[in-house]
């Protein structure tokens, strides 16, 4: 699945180690994505003892044991077998959509940088960010920060990451009171852009609605669906 590992890629951990094509990865708590073993193709060995493999890695690094697992992979049935469940109680929801647009971004752009302006980390983070926090939003192959302003503050704030001919955008975040304003679209308009790619894509958690609603109007398209499998 060349898609997730862009993904991968452009929401890199701060640790990420290799057990065949299955990427253990760990960054201090933050976010699902980045605190939980990526099981793409072969690990190279049984699933059980990679799955112990995970386990083990999860205790050193001080998290909880966590599998990333693309709906329908064939790892699924084998994870399911091995005694794991998906994490209903994964507080960002138990499953996620990964959107997809091929199609370019029109209209008003809003701000683009090539570091965080004033204002990017409170309204993405809630304040001064956490080393873990920094890591993943400051690294990758290319990385930029969207930024919209309205009545003199900052309004809207969003992150992307070209990894090849892949846009990855995350963190899109408006304040409350400037919402359904367009604002949303502007931040899109502006890191498309900036990276000119060929694919965009996004990750959402399927109960959010009101997002899924958003990217659907947007153009974007369901590639997959992926949930958080833990240890039962």
């Amino acid at each position: 699945m060349t898609l997730e590992s862009r993904c991968a890629d452009a929401w890199p951990a701060q640790v990420d180690k290799p057990l065949g094509a299955w990427r253990l990865r760990a960054n201090g708590g933050y976010t699902g994505r980045a605190n939980s073993t990526l099981t793409l193709r072969d690990p190279g060995v049984p699933i059980p003892s990679a799955l112990r493999v995970v386990e083990a890695f999860a205790e050193a690094e001080g998290i909880r044991p966590c599998a990333h697992v693309v709906v329908g992979s064939p790892a699924e049935p084998a994870i399911a077998a091995a005694g794991w469940r998906v994490n209903l109680d994964h507080p960002k929801g138990a499953e996620s959509s990964v959107l997809v647009s091929s199609e370019p971004m029109v209209g008003p752009a809003a701000a683009v940088s090539d570091v965080p302006p004033e204002g990017w980390f409170d309204l993405v983070v809630g304040g001064a960010p956490t080393p873990a926090q920094r890591h993943i939003l400051t690294s990758g192959p290319r990385v930029a920060y969207a930024s919209a302003m309205s009545d003199g503050v900052l309004a809207g704030a969003a992150r992307g990451c070209l990894v090849e001919s892949v846009l990855h955008v995350s963190v899109v975040e408006v304040v409350p009171r400037f919402r359904r304003q367009g604002i949303a679209r502007t931040l899109l308009s502006a890191l498309d852009a900036w990276a000119k790619p060929k694919i965009r894509v996004l990750q959402v958690a399927v109960h959010n609605e009101p997002a899924m609603a958003l990217y659907d109007s947007l153009g974007y398209r369901e590639s997959h669906r992926y949930r958080y499998w833990i240890p039962g």
